[in-house]
């Protein structure tokens, strides 16, 4: 941590934007002979002191929403990725419109991801323009729950907004219920700034949007090879967020993801399924926890290609590591395959169970009133031998434990006289439920006709 602030009081970051940069140094920024900007100590700590140490997300329905920070583990989608496993024919396709739609459905069905960012980018959009207007509202469209979307630019931030804002009720009703996080890049490691990510946080923070600042250098390649220094740069990175956006508006509600990504260095790719990863993670959200500051951190990104094995204890134990740690938020944890680069609702569903798991194994072992019961345990031991329907152990049942619906528990003998299912085919068939199930209704048909009138809206509207 300690070199984390060197880092940004000596070295600082270079490339900020003209307005990002009088802003900065109107904070107490110095500008190095070379352009570079560094930061004092005392301008970074004052920047975390005045930044919100929970930050309230709404969900499109009121009760969808939950707070970041505090201390309780929030399991999220996210990754972006640019092509779809259909599960019908096995085959990787560029992923469309409509794939988003259906992936944020089955989130939207998922009881253990409390949000979600865009799982895929939608090919099938003409501009920049269509692809920021569509992947909002298709997100809005599909879930209740809080999400967040990119922007390829500042200048789309707006007609996004106006869009929640119809589906809203009005103009400033968004401000008032921001569901939706702005996601923004603000560097391009080494320790540079985005100048479009720093101007869309500032749009953002103008029209009322939660910024989730966002920081991914891969050590070995946009970081140093070792964890340690990866960290610290990274840490350096997500700071140089929290000034930004304390610069711009003090106490505005932000969440500052720190994805520290790791490098294969025999290859040069990115992995995201190594234990490297695994620690850089948690190690991540324990630095952003000794600051207090609401975060975000990288799990579940399998470097399979498949729902398989490897997909199951890569994620597992990257998910579970993190959110031991006591991550804020585990983003990009659900639904991903192949590093990031595909997407699938069926491994959506699948991870949705999985993170069930870790989030009952993060709850630990809870010790209240009744726990401990002397006089059933006498009943037991001097009775039946066995507490099976006794009131405690009924009253247990869904409270301390929690039970798979994907996940096969049945004898060998029931297993194949079921046909020997896979676990993908249950997800297959839950997949198939969900889009079955039709048109949610939280977006009413009147709000939506009024934003298809007024944005060129290119999914097909459902009956």
């Amino acid at each position: 941590m300690e070199h984390a602030f060197d880092v940004l009081a000596t070295v600082g970051l270079a490339d900020a934007p003209d307005d990002t940069a009088r802003v900065l140094e109107a904070a107490g920024a110095r500008r190095r002979d070379d352009g570079r900007l560094t930061f004092p100590r005392a301008m970074v700590e004052a920047a975390i002191a005045r930044s919100p140490s929970t930050v309230d997300l709404p969900g499109f329905v009121a009760d969808r929403g939950t707070t970041i920070g505090g201390g309780r583990v929030h399991v999220g989608a996210g990754g972006a990725a640019v092509q779809v496993l259909d599960a019908g024919t096995g085959v990787y396709r560029e992923s469309t419109l409509a794939d988003l739609a259906v992936a944020t459905r089955v989130l939207d069905h998922s009881p253990n991801v409390h949000y979600g960012l865009r799982l895929m980018v939608a090919r099938d959009m003409p501009d920049d323009l269509s692809l920021d207007v569509n992947t909002a509202f298709a997100c809005l469209a599909s879930t209740t729950k809080p999400f967040g979307v990119s922007f390829t630019s500042a200048d789309t931030v707006d007609p996004v907004v106006d869009l929640f804002d119809t589906a809203l009720g009005g103009p400033g009703r968004f401000a008032a219920q921001p569901f939706c996080m702005a996601v923004a890049v603000h560097v391009v490691s080494p320790l540079r700034f985005s100048p479009d990510g720093c101007e869309v946080v500032a749009r953002a923070i103008q029209r009322g949007m939660v910024v989730q600042s966002c920081t991914a250098a891969q050590a070995g390649a946009t970081s140093p090879a070792s964890l340690a220094g990866a960290l610290a740069q990274g840490l350096a990175e997500a700071l140089a967020a929290v000034v930004l956006v304390d610069a711009l508006r003090p106490g505005h509600p932000a969440i500052h993801a720190f994805l520290p990504f790791v490098a294969d260095l025999r290859t040069g790719a990115m992995t995201g399924g190594g234990g490297e990863q695994a620690v850089a993670a948690a190690a991540a959200a324990q630095l952003m926890n000794h600051l207090g500051v609401p975060h975000a951190v990288s799990a579940g990104m399998t470097d399979a290609k498949v729902a398989d094995v490897q997909a199951g204890y890569e994620k597992g134990y990257t998910v579970a590591l993190a959110a031991a740690a006591g991550a804020d938020m585990v983003q990009l944890s659900v639904g991903m395959l192949a590093s990031i680069m595909v997407a699938s609702p069926e491994a959506l569903a699948i991870d949705d169970e999985m993170c069930g798991a870790v989030l009952r194994s993060v709850r630990g072992v809870e010790l209240d009133a009744d726990a401990l019961d002397l006089d059933a345990l006498a009943v037991a031991a001097t009775g039946d031998g066995h507490f099976l329907g006794q009131d405690q152990t009924l009253a247990r049942m869904r409270t301390e434990y929690v039970y798979p619906s994907l996940g096969d528990r049945s004898s060998v003998a029931e297993w194949l006289e079921n046909g020997s299912p896979a676990v993908w085919d249950r997800a297959r068939a839950r997949v198939a439920d969900i889009v079955a199930t039709g048109r949610p209704g939280h977006l009413s048909r009147s709000a939506e006709a009024a934003i298809r009138a007024a944005h060129d809206i290119r999914l097909p509207e459902e009956p």
